[in-house]
Protein backbone atom coordinates (compact mmCIF):
# COMPACT_ATOMS: atom_id res chain seq x y z
CA UNK A 1 0.00 0.00 0.00
CA UNK A 2 3.06 2.42 0.31
CA UNK A 3 2.81 3.24 -3.35
CA UNK A 4 -0.96 4.54 -2.56
CA UNK A 5 0.70 6.72 -0.03
CA UNK A 6 2.87 8.35 -2.85
CA UNK A 7 -0.01 8.77 -5.19
CA UNK A 8 -2.29 10.19 -3.05
CA UNK A 9 0.39 12.73 -2.01
CA UNK A 10 0.63 13.52 -5.86
CA UNK A 11 -3.19 14.01 -6.17
CA UNK A 12 -3.80 16.35 -2.40
CA UNK A 13 -0.52 18.13 -4.06
CA UNK A 14 -2.31 18.73 -7.45
CA UNK A 15 -5.36 20.33 -5.43
CA UNK A 16 -4.35 23.43 -3.79
CA UNK A 17 -7.44 24.00 -1.94
CA UNK A 18 -7.57 20.58 -0.20
CA UNK A 19 -3.39 20.73 0.14
CA UNK A 20 -4.26 24.54 2.15
CA UNK A 21 -6.98 22.39 4.18
CA UNK A 22 -4.78 20.27 5.06
CA UNK A 23 -2.26 22.30 6.09
CA UNK A 24 -4.26 24.48 8.24
CA UNK A 25 -5.94 21.21 9.70
CA UNK A 26 -2.22 19.82 10.84
CA UNK A 27 -1.76 23.09 12.25
CA UNK A 28 -5.12 22.93 14.53
CA UNK A 29 -5.01 19.49 14.69
CA UNK A 30 -2.68 16.90 13.17
CA UNK A 31 -3.71 13.51 13.90
CA UNK A 32 -7.01 14.68 12.44
CA UNK A 33 -5.00 15.73 9.79
CA UNK A 34 -3.43 12.10 9.39
CA UNK A 35 -7.13 10.89 9.74
CA UNK A 36 -8.49 12.89 6.98
CA UNK A 37 -5.58 11.93 4.57
CA UNK A 38 -6.25 8.57 5.25
CA UNK A 39 -10.09 8.77 4.76
CA UNK A 40 -8.84 10.68 1.39
CA UNK A 41 -7.29 7.99 0.22
CA UNK A 42 -9.93 5.21 1.32
CA UNK A 43 -12.33 7.77 -0.67
CA UNK A 44 -9.99 7.36 -3.86
CA UNK A 45 -9.65 4.00 -4.07
CA UNK A 46 -6.07 4.24 -2.42
CA UNK A 47 -6.39 3.41 0.96
CA UNK A 48 -3.27 4.43 3.51
CA UNK A 49 -2.46 3.61 7.14
CA UNK A 50 -0.89 6.71 8.79
CA UNK A 51 2.19 4.64 9.22
CA UNK A 52 2.25 4.55 5.84
CA UNK A 53 1.96 8.52 5.05
CA UNK A 54 4.36 9.26 7.67
CA UNK A 55 6.99 7.18 6.14
CA UNK A 56 6.09 8.48 2.83
CA UNK A 57 6.09 11.79 3.77
CA UNK A 58 9.92 11.32 5.21
CA UNK A 59 11.19 10.47 1.87
CA UNK A 60 9.44 13.52 -0.16
CA UNK A 61 11.81 16.13 -0.30
CA UNK A 62 10.40 19.41 -0.95
CA UNK A 63 10.56 22.59 1.25
CA UNK A 64 6.21 22.79 1.41
CA UNK A 65 6.31 19.16 2.83
CA UNK A 66 8.86 19.86 5.51
CA UNK A 67 7.22 22.55 6.76
CA UNK A 68 3.95 20.78 6.90
CA UNK A 69 6.03 18.34 8.88
CA UNK A 70 7.98 20.76 11.55
CA UNK A 71 4.87 22.73 12.03
CA UNK A 72 2.55 19.45 12.41
CA UNK A 73 5.65 17.19 14.39
CA UNK A 74 3.72 17.18 17.53
CA UNK A 75 0.70 15.82 16.92
CA UNK A 76 2.30 13.12 14.35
Amino acid sequence: MSGNAAELYKLINSDPEKKRDLFRQALQNPKGAMQAICELGNAMNLPVTSEEVKEYLSTVDDLETKQWLLKARGGL
